[in-house]
């Protein structure tokens, strides 16, 4: 990996995600650099978290979201239409607990099976870091207003609210999980 997956990456979110879904897109590229930021904890696979924070949100686009839930939906088209890397479609398809959500929805065996969980716990960590730790419009964030948020934005009764009350404690583990690592690096 490395400049160019990256420069694929920005190429093809931004073709399915700014046109019609500018805020998503915004996000992305939040997403994004958090991502550049924490690159450092990673060594080899710093190119890989970029590509995936770059792609994570892509399902949203229309013209992909065929069952609806973006993680799967996301890492279908990377797989089905790009072939891309199966570490990467898995990160994609597996971000923020998206297991849980896929619980919620009723889709949990299909995305297991399909995209098994990646054994890379910092890796798969600090793409929830930099997803948790940014707004819907790129902003930075803590991941306490994040949660809150979503919350807000969807309602503590509807299904992305069931799921991220669930999914809280381990967002907020992971956190401060890749925030100890980050303060750990030498300067």
């Amino acid at each position: 990996m490395g400049d160019l997956i990256d420069e694929w990456a920005k190429q093809m979110a931004e073709a399915e995600l700014s046109g019609p879904l500018p805020r998503r897109w915004a996000h992305t590229q939040g997403v994004a650099e958090r991502a550049f930021e924490v690159r450092q904890v990673l060594g080899i696979d710093a190119s890989l978290l970029v590509a995936a924070a770059t792609l994570h949100d892509v399902g949203y686009a229309p013209r992909l979201a065929v069952t609806g839930f973006h993680p799967l939906d996301g890492a279908r088209f990377l797989r089905d239409e790009h072939g891309a890397d199966e570490r990467l479609v898995r990160l994609v398809a597996n971000h923020s607990f998206a297991l849980l959500e896929a619980e919620e929805r009723g889709l949990r065996e299909e995305l297991a099976s399909e995209f098994p969980l990646l054994e890379e716990p910092l890796l798969v960590d600090a793409l929830v870091y930099c997803d948790m730790t940014t707004t819907p419009d790129g902003g930075r964030t803590t991941v306490e207003e994040r949660v809150a948020e979503i919350l807000g934005r969807y309602g503590d009764d509807s299904l992305v609210g069931r799921f991220i009350r669930r999914a809280a404690p381990e967002i907020f583990g992971t956190v401060g999980r890749v925030e100890a690592a980050l303060a750990a690096q030498p300067r």
